[in-house]
């Protein structure tokens, strides 16, 4: 409470939607009475909310809207317009008036506190079915719903958190109510500010899906509720969190976008920042099928249609690059086959989805053997698929709400349902030059070396003029004789690594920050950092997925 420190006041606590609202004011109220602030009044921001009808068609998503069963726009709104009305808070005669609620930061305050729960228990808990209601911005009497948290409240709450970081004046971290940890505006600013300047990890998490293998729970000791570790995310901005605090006990989790947001060309670069804006344009995830099935068959927007039709002003071209499988034949799907007949493709998905009758991807899809170390172009409109039996560490572009799915191999969820298929998006952003040997040729890359040391080299894996992004490889040796740290230097732009091989290694910055990875982490090099090293852990051979804007 030490930012409270004058009463009377009117104290503006902030937030997502999918807080529990009434028992952290609960909790706020019992503190505040107890520090003996006097009488504590609460005003509900959410009181003024605008009907939802209203609410959906000024989010582009009423009636007057074009209808998309699957997706949406980006909302752009401010959390503005949610509301009718915002309610007049005058500073009281004695004691504490606490506006709260998404979009409290609005109303006039003489204080602003952000309470904050991590967008990963929303997502979850959604699709777990396990969410009260009112988790959605403005949908207090449903049940959560995954497609407006993603493409309206999401946008929306992000925008408004963004805007006001310069004047919080306290972070509350309520993913555990009953202990919750903080960090005063100053402690925060500060704190983001030397983060900006130094490697930095974000925090690790798997989810569950119905394809999911095994891997994750049992190389990194995971336990996902859903029973598997088919999406483990590294490093995805929008959801990425980084701990910060001296100890367990003390630790407060901060959005890594903010350090976009507040520090960008510390962070970015400036020629990054000057192309992207505040969006951090790459992501490292992993898909884990090891012990589990294949994905589904699908691809992304090419450009024009996702910043025309979606609201993203770049695309998801992505790359597989295959740390690990097992079993006897593990593929990756990419690509056409020469001369494939897209109409009956379509025929075929349409009977599946229509009349359950199972589709043979391989009469149009080209199954590439996976190899271990090898990585895997995928850029915009190419129909691809990892197959059972690989982890794979996708390196991507950064919006990843557009997989635009054929088929999904007649599987059904927990819940006995199939999984949505916006086949139609999918045939409208099909790229058929993308078939035949050129795809071998051109996305399945042999790598070739950029400049080498005593003990290491560095190797181009991927690069295409189309994508933004190139993929490189550090490859450590530290057995052979003379054997030196690798050298490396951001030159402006940040780098994301990933120990794919090996035990792991130590990062060391020019300004003396060191930073240990292991293997299957990922790390990101701010761009002002400069000049660093790299150094292997053990004496076996060591591999680094490094990948920066081109």
């Amino acid at each position: 409470m030490r930012t409270l420190r004058v009463v009377p006041a009117v104290l503006a606590v902030d937030g997502p939607a999918a807080l529990d609202w009434a028992d952290a004011v609960k909790r706020l109220t019992a503190a505040l009475e107890a520090r003996g602030t006097g009488p504590v009044l609460t005003v509900d921001v959410r009181a003024g909310e605008a009907p939802w009808d209203e609410i959906l068609r000024r989010t582009g998503d009423g009636d007057e809207s074009p209808s998309d069963t699957y997706y949406q726009p980006l909302a752009r709104n401010g959390l503005a317009d949610l509301y009718t009305e915002l309610p007049a808070v005058a500073r009281p005669e004695e004691g504490v008036t606490v506006v709260y609620g998404p979009g409290a930061a609005l109303v006039d305050h003489d204080v602003l506190w952000y309470a904050d729960l991590p967008k990963r228990y929303a997502e979850a808990a959604i699709a777990a079915g396990e969410m009260p209601l009112g988790v959605n911005l403005g949908r207090h009497q449903e049940p959560g719903d995954l497609r407006r948290l993603f493409y309206a409240d999401w946008p929306m709450t992000d925008g408004h958190r963004d805007a006001i970081a310069p004047d919080i004046d306290r972070w509350l971290d309520l993913q555990h109510p009953h202990d919750p940890s903080s960090l005063d505006g100053v402690a925060l600013r500060a704190t983001l500010a030397r983060l900006a300047r130094r490697p930095v990890r974000t925090r690790p998490y798997f989810n569950s899906t119905p394809w999911g293998g095994r891997w994750g729970m049992s190389e990194l000791g995971f336990e996902p509720t859903g029973g598997n570790t088919a999406l483990g995310y590294e490093l995805i901005a929008p959801e990425a969190g980084v701990l910060v605090g001296d100890s367990a006990e003390a630790e407060v989790e901060l959005p890594f976008q903010l350090l976009c947001v507040l520090h960008p060309e510390d962070f970015l670069g400036t020629e990054v920042h000057a192309e992207f804006g505040t969006s951090f344009p790459i992501r490292y995830d992993y898909l884990d099928t090891v012990g589990g099935g294949n994905l589904s068959l699908h691809l992304h927007p090419r450009e024009r249609y996702m910043r025309e039709r979606f609201g993203w002003s770049y695309t998801q071209h992505e790359t597989y690059y295959v740390t690990a499988h097992a079993g006897d034949d593990p593929r990756i799907y990419l690509g056409l086959r020469q001369g494939a007949d897209t109409e009956l493709m379509r025929k075929r998905v349409v009977a599946a989805i229509e009349r359950g009758e199972e589709m043979d991807v391989e009469e149009f899809v080209q199954s590439h053997p996976s190899e271990a170390g090898r990585l895997y172009m995928i850029p915009a409109g190419t129909p691809h698929a990892s197959g059972a039996g690989n982890l794979v560490l996708e390196v991507s572009a950064t919006p990843y709400l557009y997989s635009l799915r054929f088929y999904d191999w007649l599987r059904k969820d927990a819940r006995g349902n199939s999984r949505p298929l916006p086949h139609e998006h999918g045939f409208a952003n099909l790229d058929t030059r993308r078939q035949g040997d050129h795809v071998k040729r051109d996305l399945i890359q042999e790598p070739r070396t950029l400049r080498s040391g005593s003990g290491w080299r560095e190797e181009v894996v991927g690069q295409l003029d189309e994508m933004f992004y190139e993929v490189r490889r550090m490859v450590l040796e530290p057995g052979v004789p003379g054997a030196e740290p690798a050298r490396d230097d951001t030159a402006g732009r940040f780098h994301i690594l990933n120990v794919s091989a090996g035990e792991g290694i130590v990062v060391e910055t020019a300004d003396g920050h060191s930073h240990e990875l292991a293997f299957a982490e990922t790390l990101t090099v701010p761009a002002c950092a400069g000049p660093y090293t790299l150094r292997a852990l053990g004496d076996a051979e060591v591999h680094v997925v490094k990948s920066l804007v081109s």
